[in-house]
């Protein structure tokens, strides 16, 4: 069909009954394929951000070009008008590129509980909307998120006499030789690493790497109840 690997386009229009996507490529031409057959797409959204030099950015795809893993955490060193930017990262490397090259990239405050994985900081603050997020908000969850701080960690949620519960469900898969179950019957409620986590979110507070003098956290308002240390 002509189109390159890495190549951008907007989603112009779909027909479910023919299960067609329409895009349109940076150059104005539209071309429509069956997603069944030409696989291997990304989607993202685009979103206004403003960046300064000492923000914490985050990654928000993967790229081989720069070395950079998905949700990877660094932060601005250097950026001019013209768009090239420079992110130390927290493992230590410099990474230059132009935005319009990768322009996936979000503020790195606060993290989805899935991204966190494999993170440690001293200290963490953790959003849960037992509401909005019900389906994502289990034990599992509940021991990523904790067990990333060293020595605090503190919950905000929009209803604590409800969070015991949501936190203690256990979503683990039963094997298939487990005993007492019967054929056929749909045990817990699996979740894929493209759905955790993007209804509430853990805020690592590493030293030297706070929001700043004067700059609210953003997982510091409007959070609701803290319910203890």
């Amino acid at each position: 069909m002509g189109v390159g690997a890495g190549e951008y386009a907007t989603v112009a229009h779909t027909d479910a009954k023919k299960n067609l996507l329409t895009v349109e490529r940076e150059a104005g031409q539209q071309v429509s394929y069956d997603p069944r057959r030409l696989q291997g797409v990304s989607v993202c959204r685009e979103a206004e951000r403003e960046f300064v030099q000492g923000d914490r950015v985050q990654f928000t795809a993967p790229s081989k070009d720069l070395h950079v893993a998905n949700r990877e955490l660094g932060t601005i060193v250097r950026l001019d008008e013209r768009g090239d930017i420079a992110v130390h990262t927290d493992s230590g490397r410099l990474v230059e590129f132009q935005l319009k090259d990768h322009p996936h990239l979000d503020h790195g405050y606060a993290v989805t509980s899935h991204s966190s994985q494999g993170q440690t900081a001293d200290r963490v603050l953790i959003h849960v909307d037992t509401e909005e997020s019900v389906h994502l908000v289990n034990s599992r969850m509940a021991y990523v998120v904790v067990s990333r701080g060293r020595y605090d960690a503190q919950v905000y949620t929009n209803d604590k006499s409800e969070l015991a519960q949501h936190l203690s469900r256990d979503v683990s898969h039963h094997t298939a030789i487990q005993p007492g179950q019967e054929h056929g019957t749909d045990v817990g409620q699996g979740i894929g690493p493209s759905s955790v986590g993007h209804d509430h979110g853990i805020a690592p507070q590493s030293q030297g790497h706070s929001a700043g003098e004067g700059q609210r956290h953003p997982m510091s308002e409007g959070m609701g109840e803290g319910i203890g240390e």
